[in-house]
């Protein structure tokens, strides 16, 4: 759906508060960005750090549409933010650390000002969980990876390991066996909390052997990974495991602590949605990784954004402006 003339008469602002405030530039936050300025909203995107979120550590992208030949995930980001900017979207640093409802409008918190609006977009991302072993940081993107649908195919015929041992841990070990020389999985207890049926199918490839009671205590290698330091937890020795990749899945933090106690969020944190990406707030949408969903993709993030504007712009046609009656 073209978004770029809405009833743009029912939408209008008062002085001094937006239309939309998108909390978040990673790919959602951007491609909300988009929409919300080729709409014409009052709009304001705020990013803490630099945009893009966690696309910023993936060093090739081959899984976009659009790009036969692969892109730099800098590069993917630099050029949505250029488009973004091209249809006239004002982006400002800014750490978000709060939403509060004050009867007709949002007030967006941060350390330097009190932001107000008609309705907000949530999309702060998730960051990976990761071990907190020496070599994890320097090496993310140079080995250390959290998404072998986005990585895999960087590996082929060589060895990798895989730490975790729920469902997205088995389901990324196998789509890596169709790549890598042999996955090596890495788990902390003698059982694993996966589904039976990944459980099955991972016993049964050739290319997957488990190491069992079992932690990870470093990642060596000087530009990229040569290799892992593993803790037999039950023998109480440590071993190096030559690998050139290791990809953990222990988990994912949404970026979302700012909301608790305003959003409904769920036991992980995540903020819930209908499927329109309406919050528990019926002003405040959600979209991206920071939103409770099963598939966590740039692709994904993107369509989320384009349809939380559209949902914002639903709900602002269909609410007065502040301080007047219907």
């Amino acid at each position: 759906m073209d978004l770029k003339s809405p009833r743009s008469s029912a939408v209008a602002s008062l002085k001094g508060i937006y239309d939309l405030i998108i909390i978040g530039g990673g790919p959602a936050g951007l491609t909300a960005g988009i929409y919300a300025a080729r709409a014409r909203l009052n709009c304001v995107l705020l990013e803490r750090q630099a945009l893009g979120g966690q696309v910023l550590t993936t060093a090739w992208v081959e899984n976009y549409p659009g790009f036969p030949e692969g892109i730099g995930g800098y590069e993917l980001v630099a050029k949505m933010a250029d488009q973004a900017k091209v249809f006239g979207l004002k982006i400002l640093t800014r750490e978000v650390i709060g939403l509060q409802e004050n009867a007709e409008i949002l007030e967006i918190l941060t350390p330097e000002e009190k932001l107000l609006c008609r309705s907000a977009i949530v999309a702060t991302g998730a960051d990976y969980a990761r071990l907190g072993v020496p070599g994890e940081d320097r090496l993310r993107g140079h080995g250390v990876s959290y998404c072998a649908t986005c990585d895999g195919a960087f590996f082929k015929d060589l060895p990798v390991a895989v730490v975790g041992g729920g469902d997205t841990a088995l389901a990324e070990a196998l789509f890596l066996t169709r790549f890598a020389s042999s996955v090596t999985l890495i788990h902390r207890r003698d059982r694993l909390r996966a589904a039976k049926i990944l459980q099955e199918r991972a016993r049964e490839n050739e290319k997957i052997r488990f190491l069992w009671n079992a932690q990870v205590q470093e990642i060596v290698g000087a530009q990229e990974v040569d290799g892992i330091k593993v803790e037999d937890r039950m023998a109480q020795g440590v071993t190096e495991l030559p690998v050139k990749g290791i990809f953990i899945f222990v988990g994912s933090q949404p970026n979302t602590g700012m909301f608790q106690g305003i959003l409904s969020l769920d036991e992980m944190g995540f903020v819930t949605t209908d499927e329109e990406l309406r919050s528990s707030r019926p002003r405040v949408f959600a979209a991206g990784d920071c939103r409770k969903k099963s598939f966590r993709q740039i692709a994904t993030a993107v369509g989320e954004g384009a349809l939380a504007v559209h949902s914002a712009i639903n709900y602002l046609e269909d609410s007065p402006s502040p301080g007047k009656t219907p």
